[in-house]
């Protein structure tokens, strides 16, 4: 999902010119990050968690030459999809694969 995919069904949902939907979705970005740094989460019904979850120090190998490196603490975002969304997506996928299936066998 992109800024300019909110925008679009931002402005197609309501009459908002194209500039005051881009706005609007910024704004909702913005005050995701907001709640997220304030409170360590932020929630959407029917959709999902953003939690923000702290790395520990560790040792890793770079890929390209293989020598270990110390990577620092840090933090991330981890996604929780709730089960309304899981079930639409495994069920689009399902529906995918027999649509893939289809089209091999056609």
């Amino acid at each position: 999902m992109s800024k300019k995919f909110l925008t679009d069904v931002i402005q197609q949902s309501s009459e908002m010119t194209g500039v005051a939907a881009g706005q609007v979705a910024a704004d909702l970005i913005a005050a995701i990050k907001t709640e997220i740094v304030e409170s360590g989460r932020f929630s959407l019904p029917d959709f999902g968690t953003f939690t923000v979850r702290e790395t520990a120090k560790r040792t890793a190998l770079n890929p390209r030459t293989g020598e270990k490196i110390q990577v620092k603490a840090g933090a991330t975002v981890k996604f929780k999809a709730s089960p309304s969304l899981k079930e639409a997506a495994f069920a689009g996928a399902k529906k995918a694969k027999r649509k893939a299936a289809k089209t091999k066998a056609g």
